[in-house]
């Protein structure tokens, strides 16, 4: 037993949780178990809820400025944790890494100018650059037998061809998992510097990495590749603070950083949440035992459910994830049908996850579950979609299929 009990359940419902209070809203109805949106519901530790209640019990919470102590706390995680330095006057404080890609867009792209991305991917990246009347420019992620590989003289060809001058990582990769690996990134990273294109790397899961893999930043590499890059972090994510607003956005060029900057200014945004910024401080100072024994629970859901789905839903094919805590099921053995799937996971199963054709239009018959929950929370759900897939073996009889 370690530290810290996952295992318990926290009644979320009732505090305006996006995750369990807005299924009317969302999806039109209130009866199916949540395991969508990218949070958790695991409970922060005692040792940083003490330094945030002592924040509250100031009781003034009036304009505040980064000070250098916060910058010195996030440069220590990610030398930790990472093995990589950042300097404080690189990072600028935003209230989350999708505003930050929309600061991007804006800042370094005009109106109808492509925006290269790789699908199927976290869907606001698609609409960030099109509600910003720009162009999507998908560099699709090939898909071989369940691992997902990149298409590089696709990628630099849609780059040529479209003029395209920023690309938008995402590393680990939403939702298909993948840790892109070093000669994978410095590929990437010498197509971008051949052809002038600025690279805004979301790294936003990169504490969470299953064993045998690491994850890489681009800050990890050659020092050529900082002359192109947005390094979009969060601790939102690692702690689950994300209703809290903090986001660091690293860029060691000069040039970039100051018209990055100035976009961010032109939006209206200036001085950060008080209590993010205690909470990430107090986070990256206090917070790595926690997430060293929250990682081993993750992993351990994830053996959990690979164990459940092959012996009990072979159909469901899980795409191996290398990092996050959402996995990429591959629905496309048991139907091929997006009405059927929908109707067999919210109408039979009732559960509520993402579904596949929000992060790109040739993943209809996938959905994304995130696993970030109590083990009792996982088991209930696959014990529901155990149900509904055997009542819908029995409607259609027998499945022309190959069951693996």
């Amino acid at each position: 037993m370690g530290k810290y009990n996952f295992d318990e359940v926290i009644d979320r419902r009732g505090t305006s949780s996006l995750k369990f209070d807005f299924g009317i809203e969302r999806i039109g109805r209130d009866d199916l178990l949540p395991m969508w949106v990218a949070d958790m519901d695991f409970r922060l530790p005692d040792e940083i809820l003490a330094d945030l209640q002592k924040r509250i019990e100031h009781g003034v919470f009036g304009y505040t400025e980064v000070k250098a102590d916060y910058n010195q706390s996030v440069s220590n995680w990610f030398l930790k944790r990472h093995g990589f330095e950042i300097q404080g006057e690189w990072n600028t404080v935003v209230p989350g890494v999708v505003f930050s890609i929309a600061i991007a867009v804006r800042a370094f792209t005009e109106k109808g100018d492509g925006v290269l991305i790789q699908e199927p991917v976290y869907y606001p990246f698609r609409e960030t650059i099109e509600l910003n009347n720009r162009v999507v420019i998908n560099n699709k992620l090939i898909n071989k037998d369940g691992h997902y590989e990149i298409d590089f003289e696709d990628f630099e060809k849609k780059i040529a061809d479209n003029n395209v001058k920023l690309f938008l990582l995402c590393s680990p990769h939403n939702p298909v998992g993948r840790v892109w690996g070093k000669s994978e990134l410095e590929r990437l990273g010498d197509i971008c510097l051949k052809h002038d294109v600025i690279i805004l790397a979301d790294e936003i899961h990169s504490d969470f990495i299953y064993p045998g893999y690491k994850h890489l930043s681009f800050m990890n590499l050659d020092e050529k590749y900082h002359k192109k890059l947005i390094l979009a972090t969060s601790p939102s994510k690692t702690f689950n603070i994300a209703g809290l607003q903090i986001a660091n956005i690293i860029i060691p060029d000069e040039k970039i950083r100051r018209a990055f900057r100035r976009e961010n200014d032109a939006g209206g945004y200036s001085q950060p949440n008080a209590l993010g910024l205690t909470a990430t401080a107090s986070c990256y100072e206090k917070g790595a035992d926690w997430v060293d024994e929250l990682l081993d629970y993750l992993n351990g859901n994830l053996e959990y459910l690979k164990a459940f789905l092959k012996e009990n839903i072979p159909e469901i094919r899980l795409t191996e994830p290398e990092g996050t805590y959402l996995v990429w099921l591959d629905f496309s053995f048991l139907t091929d049908n997006y009405k059927d799937l929908r109707h067999l996971v919210v109408d039979e199963a009732h559960l509520w996850l993402d579904f596949g054709k929000i992060f790109g239009k040739d993943s209809s018959l996938f959905a994304r579950i995130n696993i970030a929950c109590q083990r009792s929370v996982l088991k209930r759900a696959l014990l529901q979609l155990d149900k509904a897939v055997k009542s819908y073996r029995l409607s259609k009889k027998k499945l022309d299929i190959k069951i693996p």
